[in-house]
């Protein structure tokens, strides 16, 4: 692959005079994680923004930005609301106690919200008009199209609906998180008067949420389905003199409270959770502009609300939704589709185990097919030879062909061990299935260990040839989920190196018995010498600068908030070590600070792919080092999960990932954002008139035609 050479450039920084930091553990050195997550989503946002999107990829995007901000609130926010009710008074790296980060928070999103709306209601939705993608509102209706929704509510919708009253003999009803409804305020006339009542009726999760209507040829139309309730109301209340009907949506705290160390079955317990998980207490209100303070003040009352806690949203509610509309069959409006490249080494290979066996094979997903990673395990399954299978599974789809694969090797009678993370936060009910069904057919389940996820990816097969027995191993810095391997950037990397597949056979005898190891030869592994390991590899770059050898550290991660990393990052820094980092996601460290961080860059890449891979590389004095794995430099992987980090050992993969990954990526000017020392972000462009490099796209077409 050629690459354009990336022209020289520093990043922007605050040019502000920055007084100086003797200590690296100055708060003032730290950004928020949670503010910075928040400047994350704004980049989803930038790609709903961007014209040279497709409209429907960027309708994508809005939909992407709201699920996004509904995790945020169901995780990140409600975790905060618990430690202030616990009265934690522990400060965050950036000096925060937790209700001061709940108020920046609740400040800081506003602005976005109010882009995020404007976005969707002034750019995407009329653009989508103008290619014949309506969404009418019931009003505007002709009389025609309107008696048919009438008899379709009637018929269809009705039956569905449950109204709620609320007075003193109907206390407030219980609201499901994330569900859509529709506050009714309506007056009942008595002898005295006029009385005033408020109702909620729940628009169902169960009918689509986008009506279809009468549309010309080749285009379509559509209406709310809480605005064709809204509209017909007057069934549900007869004898009531109907007033006015408002949207509004709560959000719960949805992180599982396990106990492990009382779970006797953790899979009892988890289920448990997850039928309470709907129950959680109340963390964001959401209601539509033209509610009624006394209304926003009734239901904020009832949830247990404070004003922080409600965000005004003038447009629809329940944006993520509108995946559906993103996703309708218009080619046009979309990314141009493409099939991810075979390696040639695979092309016409009947077994993949003698492709192993002549080196070391990486593969770049989505640009390069995870078929060979489904193949691994499915010749694994039926080969006479293969004794054994263990694997990690951490995310995997619904209709997984690798965990079928598994159940064909169980039923073939090989000895098959496979850990399962029940705890995958959203995908539990989904492993749980699949977790019954491996033990249907004698398979060996692991459900986790107790206090950690197992977010490791991993897979060993055992298999007994005319040399003896051979251990193959494939390592992944992505989930076994043949559906997100389309969309999201990562690595996968087969090898039958003996020494590898040492330790990988250790970290499954870890996982699944009483093994206790504290040492591996060549895996990096977390909870156990992951955080030393990395500390070692950053201050040897540090010790190589200081001696004037050859240093540098690039990392491509999807978040950095460990403090102790950062610190020794700083160290690395003031030592003049050269580092580049690409953190997708939030990061709390501030480059760019005179004395502290003058040698650290960092840029984030979004785009049509999620970049998801982990890349790690070290100059170490002209010796390079290069990294994969599944680890963030955040404290949950370094210390609270099971992770791997394998190192790359062949040198023509090693300059592979280093020119035509990591070299293309640092090259874009489209999709990259240069962080600040402030913690906000600003795009790279392109200099002296030069043409917009996409590196996504770039790495597309490379793939295409070297495939």
């Amino acid at each position: 692959m050629i690459v354009r050479p990336e022209p020289v450039e520093t990043s922007p920084i605050a040019t502000e005079a920055l007084p100086s930091f003797p200590r690296l553990d100055d708060p003032a050195l730290y950004y928020s994680r949670e503010l910075s997550w928040l400047e994350f989503n704004d980049r989803v946002l930038e790609e709903a923004l961007d014209e040279r999107n497709p409209l429907l990829e960027r309708l994508k995007f809005i939909a992407i930005y709201s699920t996004n901000l509904d995790e945020y609130f169901m995780i990140r926010v409600a975790a905060l609301k618990q430690q202030v009710e616990a009265e934690v008074h522990r400060r965050s790296n950036d000096g925060r106690l937790p209700a001061e980060h709940l108020r920046a928070i609740s400040e800081g999103l506003r602005p976005s919200l109010c882009r995020f709306t404007t976005c969707l209601r002034e750019n995407i939705l009329p653009e989508l008009e103008r290619v014949g993608i309506r969404i009418r509102r019931y009003a505007e209706l002709d009389a025609s199209t309107r008696t048919g929704l009438k008899q379709t509510f009637d018929e269809r919708i009705f039956p569905v609906l449950t109204p709620l009253a609320v007075d003193q003999a109907h206390p407030f009803p219980y609201i499901s998180n994330l569900s859509l409804s529709l506050g009714v305020e309506m007056f009942e006339h008595t002898p005295e008067g006029e009385v005033p009542h408020f109702a909620r009726v729940k628009v169902p999760a169960s009918l689509p949420r986008f009506m279809p209507i009468a549309a010309p040829e080749g285009e379509s139309c559509f209406v709310l389905l809480e605005d064709v309730i809204a509209h017909n109301l007057d069934v549900l209340f007869p004898g009531m003199r109907l007033s006015a009907s408002f949207c509004f949506r709560v959000t719960r705290d949805a992180d599982l409270d396990i106990q492990e160390d009382e779970a006797d079955d953790l899979l009892r317990a988890i289920e448990s959770e997850l039928r309470r998980r709907r129950f959680g207490q109340p963390v964001r209100l959401e209601v539509e502009s033209s509610m009624p303070e006394h209304l926003r003040s009734m239901l904020l009352e009832a949830l247990s609300l404070e004003a922080v806690d409600l965000y005004e949203i003038d447009g629809p509610l329940a944006t993520s939704d509108f995946m559906a509309v993103a996703n309708l069959d218009r080619p046009e409006l979309h990314y141009q589709p493409f099939m991810p490249a075979m390696p040639k080494r695979l092309a016409h290979a009947a077994d993949i185990f003698s492709v192993i066996r002549e080196g070391d094979l990486l593969l770049h997903h989505p640009y390069e097919s995870f078929d060979p990673v489904i193949q691994f395990v499915r010749q694994a399954a039926s080969d006479p030879q293969v004794l054994a299978i263990k694997q990690t599974l951490y995310r995997t789809s619904g209709a997984s062909p690798v965990v079928a694969a598994l159940i064909e090797a169980a039923e073939n009678g090989k000895q098959v061990a496979v850990l399962i993370e029940l705890k995958a936060r959203f995908d539990e009910e989904n492993n749980i299935h699949w977790a019954r069904n491996l033990e249907r057919v004698g398979a060996h389940v692991v459900y986790g260990l107790p206090g950690l996820k197992v977010h490791g990816k991993a897979t060993l097969v055992v298999r007994d040839e005319a040399d003896g027995i051979r251990r193959y191993v494939h390592f992944g810095t992505g989930n076994y989920n043949e559906r997100t391997a389309r969309l999201y950037t990562d690595l996968s990397m087969f090898t039958c190196r003996p020494e590898l597949g040492a330790d990988v056979t250790h970290l499954f005898n870890a996982l699944t018995g009483f093994s206790k190891a504290a040492h591996y030869d060549e895996l990096l592994v977390a909870p156990v010498t992951l955080r030393a390991g990395f500390m070692d590899l950053i201050e040897r770059e540090t010790e190589h600068a200081l001696a004037g050898r050859a240093s540098g550290i690039t990392a491509k991660i999807n978040a950095l908030s460990d403090a102790e990393t950062v610190r020794a990052l700083y160290r690395a820094s003031q030592a003049g070590v050269p580092i580049e980092l690409i953190v997708r996601g939030m990061c709390e460290l501030r480059p760019g600070l005179p004395g502290v961080s003058d040698t650290i860059r960092v840029r984030s890449i979004v785009g049509r792919f999620l970049e998801h891979s982990r890349i790690f590389m070290f100059a170490n004095g002209g010796e390079r080092e290069v990294y994969i794995g599944s680890a963030d430099w955040m404290g949950r992987n370094l210390d609270h999960r099971v992770e791997t980090i394998v190192p790359v050992f062949d040198s023509a993969l090693q300059e592979h990932i280093s020119r035509n990954i990591i070299g293309v990526l640092f090259a874009d000017t489209a999709k990259t954002r240069w962080l600040r020392s402030d913690g906000t972000y600003v795009r790279r462009l392109p200099h002296n008139g030069e043409p917009l490099f996409n590196a996504q796209e770039a790495l597309l077409r490379a793939a295409q035609t070297l495939g």
